[in-house]
């Protein structure tokens, strides 16, 4: 009976003696049927908690890096924090490396810091650039793999993204914007924090082709380079609600929401339908407030679990899976709230 486990383990399980269960193992005889029966069931039953038992004693150092605005940052500290009794026996400990903005070059610095030093894994949200495709290439030379978080880097050596359908969470904003507009007039707002980012720009595009196909006639602008920050944000939308008065619905990528609803306040504009990304605590009190219409949302902690999963099977912890679907895309409304704190959601 072939399988991978030392004698010394499958006689603690069978709680045997280790030279009965040898003889069992090597058809040595002078064992009574039923004490070989309860090693073939040890075995077995090793068999079934393998992950468990390679998971004993293991510590994963993981490395988070982000380049978001701080209320993201601290949900997807929290989501990973949530996560960790969630996986044991193993454990988990993180190195945090968060930054709102700032030029890539820092964020290269700190992803090569890691590929010297060292790390069991790299969870990473960074722009999708040449210079960053290269850092993850040499982690990944340097036998760290790399998991990106929300946004992905498609052409770098990174193991897997773990995130949502960011094409089709852009494509039901258009259909809800379409939906809640109807036939009255006006244009959309559409705001990104960075073009450089893969997943806004991906929710751009689908937002964008679903309303050509559906809303030819309504016209789209768009405002980029906010970076999610209010100072920023508040500039920008106002400039534009300032070219055109014809803006009277918003479809924000990038967040920096509560910017962006007072540029509408203090010019005394109606926003009619305000449809954003990820139920953080800025957006989670606009919602009950009423003052955003949905909150696009995907289990964050639900990410950082997959991404740890992933990092533990990279270094033969875990048992091979298959491959990594996306985060299931809720619409939340004033009315279905989630009860869990905002804070553990991104």
């Amino acid at each position: 009976m072939g399988h991978p486990f030392p004698i010394r383990e499958i006689a603690r399980q069978a709680g045997l003696s280790e030279a009965t269960v040898d003889r069992v193992l090597n058809g040595r005889g002078g064992v009574r049927e039923s004490t070989a029966r309860e090693v073939h069931r040890a075995i077995a039953d090793l068999d079934r908690q393998r992950t468990q038992v390679r998971l004993v004693g293991r510590t994963f150092m993981l490395d988070i890096v982000v380049r978001a605005p701080e209320r993201f940052t601290t949900a997807v500290r929290a989501a990973l924090e949530a996560e960790l009794p969630s996986l044991h026996p193993a454990v988990v400990r993180s190195r945090f490396h968060f930054r709102e903005t700032g030029p890539v070059r820092e964020q290269v610095a700190t992803l090569d810091r890691i590929a010297r030093r060292g790390s069991q894994g790299v969870v990473l949200k960074a722009p999708d650039v040449p210079e960053v495709t290269a850092a993850v290439g040499r982690l990944v030379a340097a036998g760290i793999p790399v998991v990106t978080l929300v946004t992905d880097l498609p052409a770098s050596p990174r193991l897997a993204y773990v995130g949502s359908d960011n094409r089709a969470a852009g494509a039901t904003a258009a259909y809800l914007m379409g939906q809640w507009l109807g036939d009255r007039p006006g244009n959309v707002l559409t705001s990104l924090s960075s073009g450089f980012f893969r997943n806004e720009e991906e929710r751009e595009m689908g937002f964008r082709g679903a309303m050509r196909a559906r809303h030819p006639r309504r016209a789209l602008v768009e405002i980029a380079e906010g970076q999610g920050l209010d100072a920023t944000q508040y500039d920008l939308v106002r400039a534009a609600l300032e070219r055109d008065p014809e803006i009277n619905a918003v479809y924000s990528i990038g967040g920096g929401n509560i910017a962006t609803l007072r540029a509408f306040a203090e010019l005394g504009r109606e926003c009619a339908v305000f449809i954003a990304h990820d139920l953080d605590h800025d957006n989670t009190r606009l919602l009950r407030e009423h003052r955003l219409s949905a909150v696009l949302h995907h289990d964050l902690r639900q990410d950082m679990r997959e991404a740890c999963h992933l990092v533990m099977r990279a270094h033969g912890a875990l048992p091979p899976a298959g491959p990594t679907l996306p985060s299931a895309i809720q619409v939340v409304t004033p009315y279905n709230m989630p009860p869990q704190s905002p804070d553990l959601r991104g």
